[in-house]
C-alpha cells in the first residue's frame, strides 16, 4: 500500500500533513470525561463527530463508549447551537440521568463562536446535577490536548480547598493511558500505603466486566466528591507533561496544591522517580514487593541485553508515551534513530534530543510530524524495529520491519488496554514484546543450519 512512498524528502510549501500521527481534541476530551464516575460525555457539534469519536474509542478498548451530541443541523450551524445544547442538557438528565455531563466542543462550534458558559447559565440543570465543559477545537493540538483541556476543566469546575491544612493524600493525574496502566499506577501507590485520588480514572469504565446486565454507568471512575477533595491534597503528581501538567498547574493556582510533573512511569528510571517522589513527600518506605519487582526487571534486562544491543528502532505515537519508550529502549542498549509525535510542542524535541545526547547518539526527532515523513526517514535509514500504534502496520509491511504495537489507537489487536506498560511490571511486558518481535524475525530469516532451539 505504501510501496511508492518516495525516498527523497522535500520541503512542503503548503505545510500540510500527510497521514497524521494524531487525531483530534474531542476524542481525548471524551476519554477523559469517561474517567468521572456516572459521567456522560457530550459532543457539542454534529452527530457525525460524536459517532466517529465513539467508534474510534470503542475499537481501541473493545468496550461500548457512550456519549450524547447536540446534533447540529444546517440551522444550528448558521444561527448557533445554544438552543440545541440547552435542549440536550434537559433531555440527557431526563432520559439517561448521569450525575455529571461533560461538554466538549468541536471544530464547527468553535468556528461559529458558541459561548458555552453563557449557554450553561441559561440552561435548566436539575438540582444536584453538574455540567462541566472544555473548549476542544479539532484544528488545534491533538487528542492529547483535548484530554488535557477536559482534565483541566474538572479542576476549574469541581476542585475546592475546604480544609485549613492539606490532607496526607496525593493527586495522581495519569495522562492519556489505558485503564490497565491506571490500575497499575494505583497498585504502586497502594503498595506504598499512601492515600490518593486519581483523576481521571477510566479503570472500571472502559474495561468493565461482562456481568450479563447492562449498566450505562459502570462502577469505575473518579467520583464528584473525590474531584472536589483534590483541592485538599498535599501534592499533585502529573504523569506526562503534555496530557497532565495543565490540570496540575490549574489546581496549584486555584487551591494552592503543589504540582510536580514527572515522565509517564515507563521503564526503571521513570518508575524510580515516581516512587521516590512519593517516598520523599510522604516519608514512607518503599515495600519489598516493589523492590523485588524492580530487581526482577533489572535481571531480565541483563539476561536479554544481547538481544537488544545496537538494534535500531523507530518510535512514534503520543508524546508522553514516546518519551517514556525512548528512555526505555536506551536503557536496553537500543538505538532510537527516528522519534516522532503528531502532537505539537517544542519541549518534546528538546527532551528526546537531550536523552539521545546523554547516550552519545543523534537521530531524527520531530513534534507535529506525520507518518509520511516518518516512513521517508526509515527509507533513508532502515531500522530493525518499529514501535507505535496500529497505523504503523502499513509502513512495517512496506519495509518488512517488525512492529510492536504500543499506544493509541490499537485497532487490530485485543487485550492490550487491560495490560499495563507502566511500572516495573509494565516494563517487563514491553521487554518481552520487543524481544519476541526481534527473535521471531531472527527465526523467520534464519537458514536451516542457523535455526536455533536455544536463543
Amino acid at each position: 500500500m505504501l510501496d511508492f512512498t518516495p525516498k527523497e524528502i522535500k520541503e512542503r510549501a503548503s505545510g500540510g500533513l500527510i497521514n497524521p500521527a494524531k487525531t483530534c481534541q474531542p476524542i481525548g476530551a471524551m476519554y477523559a470525561a469517561l474517567g468521572i464516575h456516572r459521567c456522560l460525555p457530550h459532543s457539542h457539534g454534529s452527530q457525525g463527530c460524536c459517532a466517529y469519536h465513539r467508534s474510534h474509542l470503542t475499537r481501541h478498548f473493545r468496550d461500548p463508549i457512550l456519549a450524547s451530541t447536540s446534533s447540529f443541523t444546517e440551522g444550528a450551524s448558521v444561527f448557533g447551537g445554544g438552543a440545541n445544547l440547552k435542549t440536550a442538557i434537559k433531555n440527557v438528565f431526563a432520559i439517561y440521568n448521569p450525575d455529571v455531563m461533560a461538554i466538549h466542543t468541536t471544530c464547527l462550534t468553535e468556528t461559529i463562536g458558541d459561548d458555552i458558559p453563557a449557554f450553561l447559565n441559561q440552561a435548566e440543570i436539575p438540582e444536584g446535577k453538574i455540567v462541566i465543559h472544555a473548549n476542544t477545537p479539532s484544528y488545534v493540538g491533538s487528542h492529547i490536548t483535548g484530554f488535557s483541556n477536559m482534565t483541566r476543566g474538572m479542576v476549574n469546575y469541581l476542585s475546592e480547598a475546604t480544609t485549613e491544612t492539606k490532607k496526607e493524600q496525593v493527586n495522581i493525574i495519569p495522562g492519556f493511558v489505558n485503564p490497565g496502566d491506571m490500575r497499575e499506577i494505583k497498585r504502586l501507590v497502594k503498595a506504598m500505603g499512601i492515600n490518593f485520588i486519581m483523576f481521571p480514572d477510566t479503570s472500571g469504565v472502559v474495561d468493565s466486566p461482562m456481568t450479563g446486565k447492562f449498566e450505562m454507568f459502570p462502577k469505575g471512575g473518579t467520583t464528584v466528591e473525590e474531584l472536589k477533595d483534590t483541592g485538599n491534597s498535599k501534592l499533585t503528581i502529573a504523569l506526562g507533561s503534555f496530557a497532565s501538567t495543565d490540570a496540575a498547574i490549574a489546581l496549584e493556582r486555584k487551591c494552592k496544591v503543589p504540582a510536580k510533573t514527572l515522565k509517564t512511569p515507563i521503564g526503571v528510571k521513570a518508575t524510580d522517580e515516581f516512587l521516590m517522589t512519593l517516598r520523599n513527600t510522604f516519608v514512607t518506605e518503599i515495600p519489598y514487593e516493589l523492590e523485588e519487582e524492580r530487581g526482577q526487571l533489572v535481571d531480565i534486562m541483563v539476561d536479554t541485553h544481547h538481544q537488544f544491543h545496537g538494534k535500531k528502532v523507530a518510535i512514534f505515537g503520543d508524546p508522553d508515551i514516546v518519551i517514556g519508550l525512548t528512555e526505555l529502549v536506551l536503557g536496553l542498549g537500543m538505538v532510537p534513530v527516528h522519534v516522532l509525535t503528531g502532537t505539537p510542542g517544542s519541549s518534546f524535541e528538546k527532551e528526546v534530543r537531550a536523552m539521545l545526547l546523554e547516550s552519545g547518539l543523534k537521530g531524527n526527532v520531530k513534534a507535529a510530524g506525520d507518518l509520511f515523513e516518518f516512513h521517508q526517514w526509515i527509507k533513508n535509514e532502515p531500522v530493525d524495529l518499529i514501535i507505535g500504534n496500529t497505523y504503523g502496520k502499513y509502513i512495517a509491511r512496506a519495509e518488512d520491519i517488525p512492529l510492536v504495537r504500543v499506544g493509541f489507537p490499537i485497532l487490530d489487536r485485543s487485550v492490550h488496554s487491560y495490560m499495563p506498560i507502566v511500572g516495573y511490571k509494565g516494563a517487563m511486558r514491553l521487554v518481552e514484546m520487543i524481544s519476541n518481535a526481534l527473535l521471531d524475525r531472527q527465526d523467520r530469516d534464519a537458514a536451516d543450519e542457523d535455526f536455533e532451539l536455544v536463543m
